[in-house]
């Protein structure tokens, strides 16, 4: 039986977007949530770059554009045009993966992990935290990964084969209708060995 769902698409298909509804119905209805997303940083029109924001309500910085393509006088972790700010992301997310991977096993939560993607995975902390986690018994990841593109990433097919992961695949269905597959988020994670979300006990907005 699966435990952990997973979200996937292209970029732009709202996969975070499904993640912050999804959360802020888990919220209300009193499941036990920790975990973080990436958010788009945006000056004058243009995206500049990308931030982490814990759902506790730290915020920090992933990427940021770089004015120079020249990484060659100090170490740099690249994705494109973007900076990695490996520092940055290790502070704000590490600590919240041990306090989750710490929490006893008595009663189910969910760790939202938007994303594993090229960036994050530049952590090898971050590698390791990510697998612990999804080795916890008590713990149900809500997670994004991104589509096969180029190199495979190593974690990222490693959470495809996993036997106890459903993959999410996402289109632009999701824009259209976005109470039903928001409905469908809550029902996989109410399957996946979360017996504290009964769906009996939501609000009302969640099917809003």
């Amino acid at each position: 039986m699966s435990k952990h769902v997973f979200l996937t698409g292209p970029p732009g298909v709202g996969k975070t977007t499904l993640i912050q509804k999804v959360t802020q119905a888990l919220k209300s209805s009193g499941v036990p949530i920790d975990g973080f997303y990436t958010q788009e940083v945006r000056e004058g029109g243009r995206r500049t770059g990308f931030d982490v924001v814990t759902l506790s309500g730290n915020r920090g910085p992933l990427s940021r554009v770089s004015a120079s393509s020249d990484s060659s006088s100090r170490r740099e972790y690249r994705v494109g045009q973007y900076v990695v700010d490996l520092v940055s992301f290790e502070q704000l997310v590490l600590p919240m993966l041990r306090n989750v991977n710490h929490g006893g096993d008595t009663e189910k939560r969910i760790c939202v992990i938007d994303e594993i993607g090229k960036m994050e995975l530049f952590s090898q902390a971050f590698i390791q935290a990510v697998r612990q986690t999804l080795a916890g018994s008590g713990t149900v990841v809500l997670g994004t990964i991104p589509i096969p593109k180029g190199k495979p990433l190593d974690l990222v097919e490693e959470i495809r084969s996993r036997k106890d992961v459903k993959v999410f695949n996402g289109s632009e269905q999701w824009g259209k209708f976005p109470r039903l597959f928001k409905m469908k988020l809550l029902l996989m994670l109410h399957s996946c060995s979360l017996p504290v979300c009964n769906l009996s006990h939501l609000p009302r907005f969640c099917l809003s």
